[in-house]
């Protein structure tokens, strides 16, 4: 894995535009093609093998939840405790995730797991491809990802209810939207009727007591960008409970699990012997040099990290209430100053490429810069 200062393409803000990449830079440039990373074969091939190996394991640590009732410790709302569980057990439909993983001196560790609401998966499975046919149309790249969620969401069609696949992300994320709509055009293409509906336009039908879309139309199968803990922490969340259609929600309510960081002492605890784990706890005095992690937050917030009893750097934010846990600092590589984390895809329960996301500070957070890559 190595870093390469590169010159960006000509007028590259024009090219990603045209692909309908709106928020390549804010404040601060999050599309960043003036370096990319080269991976060797072999490198690809482990990350690959890994991720197949952590899929199944997270599976297990589900069903190890599931049996011991541990969900206490991943503060989910006791009422939606049978909706996970028949979810899980009617094998509800669920198509994607990303692995977080970091890559130093050999060894590959999982840092956490995006299982339910990730994203960069546009920059990831569209735009870095269409970067390198510019930068050098001979070389390959990890990324079968548009192949692989076209192939699935054909697969899925026979398992989701007849009728229309509505898709929804909040109306003001412009970065949730283009990543919702990628997903809906994938979905299109495998020969699926879809709709968009914003989650603040999602109705109510207290009579009929279904969810509704804008023209009043029941909702039954439903690919959402947005968080489960911020559905069921509502009062018209609950309303899922009560769903008369018992619609079919992506991701399914089971990954309430496996988004949570609470997964990680979890998957410590049945796997210390995988080679893929960094020891995790609940309790801070199990470790000497660690990173505390809220079991839900988002973008790199309410971080600290730790060395030798020493706060050595943290990040603000509105998550902690629930909980935290404690996990072994593993030090990110440094790159020209730069730390890289990879993303590794999960698609239909099959590893489907990466994305590179790398950052000045140790978190990777919401200033982040996705960075290209190729197959050397």
């Amino acid at each position: 894995m190595k870093r390469i200062a590169i010159q960006p393409r000509h007028k590259w803000e024009q090219a990603v535009e045209q692909l309908g990449f709106g928020f390549h830079t804010t404040n601060v440039r999050y599309w960043d093609e003036s370096a990319c990373y080269e991976f060797g074969m072999d490198e690809v091939l482990y990350i690959e093998k890994a991720s197949v190996e952590l899929w199944d394991l997270c599976l297990g640590a589900v069903q190890h939840v599931m049996d011991n009732s541990l969900y206490d410790r991943f503060a989910i709302p006791g009422a939606f405790i049978p909706y996970i569980e028949r979810s899980w057990m009617e094998d509800h439909p669920a198509i994607y995730g990303r692995f977080d993983l970091a890559w130093r001196d050999g060894q590959l560790k999982l840092l956490e797991f995006n299982a339910d609401t990730p994203t960069s998966l546009y920059e990831a499975g569209i735009v870095q491809w269409f970067w390198l046919q510019d930068f050098d149309r001979n070389r390959d790249q990890f990324n079968s990802i548009h192949e692989k969620l076209i192939a699935y969401w054909s697969y899925l069609r026979t398992y989701l209810y007849p009728g229309a696949l509505h898709f929804t992300c909040v109306k003001q994320s412009l970065e949730d939207l283009t990543n919702t709509e990628y997903m809906r055009d994938c979905a299109m293409q495998a020969g699926l009727d879809t709709r968009l509906v914003f989650i603040d336009d999602i109705g109510w039908d207290r009579g009929r007591e279904v969810f509704v879309d804008m023209q009043d139309q029941p909702i039954r199968n439903i690919f959402k960008l947005y968080p489960w803990e911020w559905l069921v922490g509502d009062e018209f969340g609950g309303n899922i409970l009560n769903d008369r259609n018992k619609a079919f929600w992506i991701e399914p309510a089971w990954k309430m699990i496996l988004s949570n960081k609470a997964i990680l002492p979890v998957l410590w605890e049945l796997y210390p012997d995988c080679p893929y784990l960094l020891p995790a706890y609940f309790e801070s005095d199990r470790l000497k040099d660690y990173v505390r992690k809220p079991v839900l937050s988002r973008e790199g917030a309410n971080i600290q990290i730790v060395k030798e009893g020493r706060l050595v750097e943290q990040t603000s934010g509105e998550y902690g209430k629930e909980g935290y846990i404690y996990q072994q600092l593993f030090d990110l590589p440094v790159h020209d100053g730069n730390h890289p984390v990879i993303g590794s895809w999960i698609i239909g329960q099959e590893p489907a490429g990466m994305g590179i996301r790398e950052s000045k500070g140790l978190v990777t957070d919401n200033l982040s810069r996705f960075v290209p890559h190729y197959i050397g």
